[in-house]
């Protein structure tokens, strides 16, 4: 009787399968694509539309400050609610430091119209210089905004 003996262990496969990787990198990338733009606004409003919208570039920095006022009456500054007597100061503690006094608000278009005024109110007493107001054009090219 004779035995069969087997030599696979002398077939090393030196080859790297890179197939699994690249699966894992385009998952990878098509999360972060769908998730980078929802951290640009932390809170959900429903920007106004308008005609003679301004593009300010600046309104997408990180370190922009932005106040938002919801449908409901709610303020907040960046992703954090704040109280109207709360919001000047807070404004001019994150501005103290900067050159550019300039805040922008984003406020919903059924938001209180003596909500939006309440907000604009705060502002200007931490000593804003420019308030931009954040639109929406009508023709659909993206977020803009209007200077006050």
């Amino acid at each position: 009787m004779g035995i069969n003996k087997r030599d696979e262990g002398k077939k090393v496969n030196s080859n790297i399968n890179v197939t699994p990787m690249v699966d894992v990198m385009l998952v990878l990338l098509i999360i972060f694509m769908v998730i980078t733009p929802m951290l640009n606004n932390k809170v959900n409003v429903d920007l106004p539309k308008a005609d003679a919208a301004v593009v300010m570039e600046d309104a997408n920095k990180e370190d922009a400050v932005v106040v938002a006022v919801t449908r409901d009456g709610r303020t907040f500054l960046g992703g954090d609610q704040v109280t109207l007597d709360d919001l000047g100061p807070k404004i001019a503690a994150k501005l103290e430091n900067k050159t550019s006094k300039e805040v922008f608000m984003r406020a919903d278009i059924r938001a209180n119209y003596g909500k939006v005024m309440d907000a604009v109110d705060g502002i200007r007493s931490a000593g804003v210089s420019q308030l931009g107001l954040l639109t929406e054009r009508t023709d659909d090219s993206g977020a803009t905004t209007t200077k006050k």
